[in-house]
């Protein structure tokens, strides 16, 4: 579900997520005044406040320890393709040379980006890897050992080359696993049921003008389901309309390609 919906284009991810459920919480007042009574409504104002008040405070800090760890991570997943890009324009420059397992390299590498350009992408925006990239990352690692055995290369270069090799995988691997998504099912469903219960709760509350506490719930409805919103937007990092772009990975293709 989080998937789908942090898919989906951020003003239907609104419309679903805040608008429409806004409008029925808005809805709630009317409904509960003409069941209960505003005279037995406004005995709970007193206690119900109280409670209310514990309610709103435990629901805000579950919701903004949310919000810093989805954000958190989405800034780990911009952190590994940049991480990913400056590895490969090091290894780019590290195995300059006219030999030709220096040139297999740099064309294991280049073929490397633009795979993960073209194929991991869209494959890590439903959640998936590509096994194309996968095979090319190991023929980087097969030339990048050629070049170690049959060229004079200074065991320093050599160790460097091999660290930003590393460094490239444990980038993907990185990216790869944050597009599955962060927050857990178990979060999910503890966010939304909060959600809910912190709207309802409003319900019981009693004013003699009733479009004021129509407006009230509307504010609190809104401000609660942009926070979910918020969630929704960057739990899949590599998904939707706000996602991590492959511009980084681009860019240091596109630099070495107008250079040789």
């Amino acid at each position: 579900m989080s998937l789908f919906l942090s898919t989906l284009p951020l003003w239907i991810a609104a419309l679903i997520l805040v608008i429409i459920p806004t409008i029925l919480a808005m809805c709630g007042p009317v409904i509960i005044r003409r069941q209960v009574g505003l005279e037995r409504l406004t005995t709970n104002n007193e206690i119900a406040g109280f409670k209310f008040a514990t309610v709103g405070v435990i629901y805000a800090v579950l919701i903004a320890f949310a919000v810093i760890v989805v954000w958190e991570r989405f800034s780990d997943g911009e952190s590994a393709v940049l991480q990913e890009a400056g590895a490969a324009a090091t290894l780019y420059r590290l195995t300059s040379g006219p030999a030709p397992e220096a040139s297999a390299t740099r064309n294991a590498l280049d073929n490397y980006l633009k795979l993960a350009i073209e194929r991991d992408w869209p494959q890590m925006a439903i959640e998936h890897d590509s096994p194309d990239v996968t095979r090319a990352l190991d023929d980087l690692y097969a030339a990048t050992i050629r070049l170690a055995e049959k060229s004079p290369v200074p065991l320093a270069v050599l160790t460097e080359m091999f660290r930003q090799l590393d460094a490239i995988t444990q980038a993907r691997r990185t990216r790869l696993h944050l597009a599955s998504g962060i927050v857990p099912d178990i979060l999910w469903i503890v966010l939304f049921c909060g959600a809910f219960l912190t709207i309802v709760f409003t319900f019981f509350f009693a004013t003699e003008n009733l479009s004021a506490q129509i407006m009230m719930t509307g504010i609190l409805s809104v401000l609660v389901l942009m926070g979910l919103l918020v969630i929704v937007s960057i739990d899949h990092p590599f998904s939707g309309p706000v996602h991590i772009d492959s511009d980084p990975l681009q860019k240091v293709l596109d630099d070495f390609r107008n250079r040789s």
